[in-house]
C-alpha cells in the first residue's frame, strides 16, 4: 500500500503515520519539514519517504514532478493508492489538490471536521446525515465548502474522494480542554497543579466526545483502499461521551489535585476573551453531541475505540510532565483567567449585598 500524507506531523496524522509503518505500508510524507517529526521508521516493517515542498505555495508542476520522482523509486507504481490531506482548510486548497492528484491517486481522503455539523444542533445525536451548517465558525464553513467542492468532483468527474470528519482528538502531546490560551493546554494544567481555580464553560454539563489519536488511526487505516468509502463521508470518534465537568475532574484526578472549577457562561467568555472563542465554544464545544458510529463500524468491522479517556489522559499527562518542551507558559491567559474569575466573584458579592 503506497500512501501519501500531506502534513504528517499533527496529532492525527502522526498516529496514522506510525500505524502505517507498523502495518508495512510504503508511507510518503509531504511537508515543509519545519516541525519536529515524531515519526520514526527505524525497526518498522514499512518504508518512509519524505518529500520536502510547500503544497500551498509551490507551483503545481514542481509538486507533481517531486511526487512523480518519489513514485518512480517504487516498483513500477504510477500512482498512490491513497492521498490524505490534513492541512487543507479552504476551497482553494482542495481545488489545487484536485488539479495535482487527479489521475495520480486511487483515493483522495479529505480530512474535514465534525464541527461542520449543524450548530446549534437540532438533536444531540449526530450521524453522517446530519446537516452541515455552522454560522459561528469560519473554519467550519470553509471545511463545508471543501466537502461540497470535492463531492461535485466525485459526481461529475469520478474523482475518488473519501471525506473523514474527526471530532476532538488528542495524543500524548495534547490535553483536550474547553478553554485555553494561545500556547495550548499547559497553563490550565499548571493552574490545577498550583491549586488555582480553572474556568469551565457553561455549567459543565454539556456532553462531549474525546477520541485518542491511536484509536482514530485504526479507523482511518480501515478506510484506506476501501471501495465502500469512495464517495462517502464518515466520522471517526469514540463511543464515550462525557460532560465537561467529568473531563476536567478526570484531568485533576490524574494530576492528583482537587478540581477548583469556576463555571462561566460560554457567551460571556466569547465576548470578553482577547481570543476568539465564538467558533470554538458557541460553534462547537458548548453544544452537547453524541456520535452515531455505526457507519465507520460497518465499513471497518474491526474498528473499536478502546482507549477510555481516564486511561488515555494519564499517559498524556505523564508524557507532558516528562517533556518540558510541551510546558509552554502563557502569562497573558493566566492573568485573563484570574481577572475573569475575580470579576465573577465580585458580581456575586454585589448581588448578595
Amino acid at each position: 500500500m503506497k500512501v501519501l500524507l500531506i502534513g504528517g506531523t499533527g496529532i492525527i496524522s502522526t498516529a496514522i503515520s506510525r500505524l502505517a509503518l507498523d502495518m508495512g505500508w510504503e508511507l510518503f510524507l509531504l511537508n515543509r519539514g519545519n516541525r519536529n517529526n515524531a515519526v520514526d521508521s527505524r525497526d518498522k516493517p514499512g518504508k518512509l519517504t519524505e518529500i520536502r515542498c510547500d503544497i500551498r505555495a509551490d507551483s503545481e508542476d514542481s509538486i507533481r514532478a517531486k511526487l512523480t520522482a518519489a513514485l518512480s523509486q517504487t516498483q513500477g507504481a504510477a500512482r498512490f493508492d491513497a492521498v490524505a490531506d490534513f492541512i487543507a482548510f479552504t476551497r482553494e486548497n482542495v481545488e489545487k489538490d484536485y488539479r495535482i492528484f487527479n489521475g495520480l491517486c486511487n483515493q483522495y481522503i479529505f480530512v474535514s471536521s465534525a464541527s461542520a455539523y449543524q450548530k446549534p444542533p437540532s438533536s444531540h445525536a449526530v450521524n453522517e446525515g446530519t446537516p452541515l451548517a455552522n454560522p459561528y465558525w469560519e473554519y467550519s464553513r470553509n471545511k463545508i465548502a471543501c466537502e461540497e467542492y470535492l463531492m461535485s468532483q466525485y459526481r461529475e468527474n469520478r474523482f475518488p474522494i473519501t471525506i473523514v470528519r474527526p471530532s476532538h482528538t488528542y495524543d500524548e502531546r495534547s490535553v483536550p480542554l474547553g478553554v485555553h490560551g494561545n500556547n495550548g493546554s499547559w497553563q490550565v494544567i499548571r493552574r490545577i497543579l498550583d491549586g488555582k481555580p480553572v474556568i469551565i464553560h457553561g455549567d459543565g454539563t454539556s456532553l462531549w466526545t474525546l477520541t485518542h489519536a491511536g484509536d482514530f488511526a485504526q479507523g482511518f487505516a480501515g478506510l484506506v483502499g476501501n471501495v465502500q468509502a469512495i464517495g462517502e463521508a464518515v466520522h471517526i470518534t469514540s463511543d464515550e461521551s462525557l460532560t465537561w465537568n467529568q473531563i476536567y475532574g478526570i484531568i485533576a484526578k490524574a494530576l492528583d489535585r482537587p478540581l477548583k472549577a469556576v463555571h462561566i457562561s460560554s457567551e460571556f467568555l466569547a465576548q470578553c476573551s482577547p481570543l476568539d472563542y465564538t467558533g470554538s465554544l458557541i460553534g462547537d464545544k458548548a453544544n452537547s453531541v453524541v456520535f452515531d458510529n455505526s457507519k465507520i463500524k460497518r465499513m471497518v468491522p474491526y474498528f473499536c475505540a478502546k482507549t477510555r479517556f481516564d486511561q488515555g489522559i494519564r499517559d498524556t499527562l505523564k508524557y507532558i510532565l516528562l517533556h518540558p518542551e510541551y510546558q509552554q507558559e502563557d502569562s497573558d491567559f493566566d492573568a485573563w483567567c484570574d481577572l475573569v474569575i475575580k470579576i465573577t466573584d465580585l458580581a456575586l458579592q454585589e448581588i448578595k449585598g
